[in-house]
């Protein structure tokens, strides 16, 4: 039995686990102290928790408890660590690397050092969204100091190549930093194999609650120094001021547990659905073009352009299925998706792409139900249509030609 609405906006948000829920509930109204109160076992109950959260949030990645920070988020995590390692290593150079589709939290804190007097430069990605280790070695300069490259994309999923963007970054000494909101939980992460030395993520990709993330601080020689950015304690080794969420960071640590646990196995399954969406869509309308890479790519991950369609008008019409037409975070601009006009993409697609993100808890019906729906809506307006479109038999979307005058509400 289906229960409407369908969620898969699961790149966006995920629905909190509830073996992570019922790990929180305790710490809201029993062990309800402040983590930094040590004279009391109120205290020292939510103390020992946020220890075992960290040990359960280091293990996912395979790194040192010791390592880990708690913050309020990915947005924070990228913000300490590009604003802090740009001003404690201000003395050596003033120059950073990234590329032109990181989430708007690494575009923004770039721009702000930017506006500080640091030097950016935004590598080009290839027309499935990879950014090449050639592109970022010619982008080097003796001044650089730090490379940022996400780990898996939040539009498009497609997976970087980060254990040799860390190679080259170890080669040349210069700090690398990676985003890896959407790939913690979904993708095998072993920092154990690989050196990075900053990685941020968040509790609420990975059926964690909302408000909590970490950043990752490598404590390997030599050491990375970040210079805090909030004032007004000494939490989390200095580099973070702020009474500890407790219950959020109990949670997140309980999600950590979890996909540690299952994450092989759910991957196979949610890329399977997937496969499914995608074959399925395909086989009932014509035109399809998927962005981004299929190969290198998150399991849940797919963004489709449907040519002749207007994404929003088509979302607003699957009144139960709960999709976007691309990063959440930017969803109320006007402006294009930066990612998708990145790889290439024409106004035509863009404005055409949805995004599907597929998680723990969907289902083959739900997938069936999607594929149906999307269907009828699809062909219903492409038969409607004015202008009676009839490239759409044409493999790949990219090649057909589609007037603004042919977009309608579906």
């Amino acid at each position: 039995m289906l229960n409407f609405p369908i969620y898969l906006d699961n790149n966006s948000t995920t629905k909190v686990d509830m073996l992570a829920l019922e790990a929180m509930l305790p710490y809201f109204t029993e062990n309800y102290g402040n983590s930094s109160s040590k004279s009391h076992q109120f205290g020292w109950k939510a103390e020992a928790a946020v220890n075992i959260a960290r040990k359960q949030t280091a293990k996912l990645i395979s790194c040192e408890p010791r390592d880990i920070i708690f913050t309020s988020g990915a947005t924070e995590s990228i913000n300490l660590a590009l604003k802090g390692a740009a001003e404690a290593y201000a003395t050596k150079g003033n120059h950073i690397i990234t590329t032109k589709i990181e989430h708007e939290a690494v575009i923004d804190s770039c721009n702000h050092l930017e506006a500080k007097g640091f030097n950016v430069t935004y590598v080009d990605v290839d027309h499935n969204g990879i950014v090449s280790i050639e592109e970022i070695e010619r982008a080097i300069t003796s001044n650089t100091i730090l490379v940022s490259v996400m780990w898996a994309n939040n539009e498009i999923g497609t997976i970087q190549p980060v254990k040799e963007i860390s190679k080259l970054c170890r080669l040349k000494k210069i700090l690398f930093h990676t985003d890896a909101t959407q790939a913690v939980g979904k993708i095998p992460i072993d920092l154990s194999k690989i050196h990075i030395d900053l990685l941020s993520f968040s509790s609420h990709k990975l059926y964690g609650p909302k408000g909590v993330g970490a950043l990752y601080k490598s404590g390997k020689l030599p050491r990375v120094r970040i210079v805090r950015q909030t004032d007004g304690g000494a939490q989390e080794k200095g580099l973070r001021a702020g009474t500890l969420n407790v219950p959020g960071i109990v949670g997140f640590g309980k999600a950590c547990q979890i996909s540690a646990d299952c994450m092989n196995k759910e991957a196979k399954s949610i890329k399977t659905l997937r496969n499914r969406l995608l074959e399925g869509i395909n086989s009932g309308v014509n035109g399809v073009k998927v962005n981004g890479d299929l190969h290198s790519r998150l399991p849940g991950n797919l963004n489709l352009s449907i040519p002749g369609i207007d994404a929003d008008s088509l979302i607003i019409a699957m009144k139960d299925v709960a999709v976007s037409t691309g990063s959440a975070c930017s969803s109320e601009s006007v402006e294009p998706s930066h990612v998708l006009k990145a790889i290439g993409l024409d106004k035509d697609s863009m404005r055409s792409a949805i995004r599907f993100g597929i998680g723990r808890f969907n289902t083959s019906e739900e997938i069936e139900y999607v594929i149906n729906c999307i269907t009828e809506k699809v062909n219903n307006f492409r038969e409607n249509s004015p202008s009676n479109i009839s490239p759409f038999a044409n493999e790949g979307g990219n090649n057909n030609k589609v007037n603004k005058g042919d977009y309608a509400e579906v």
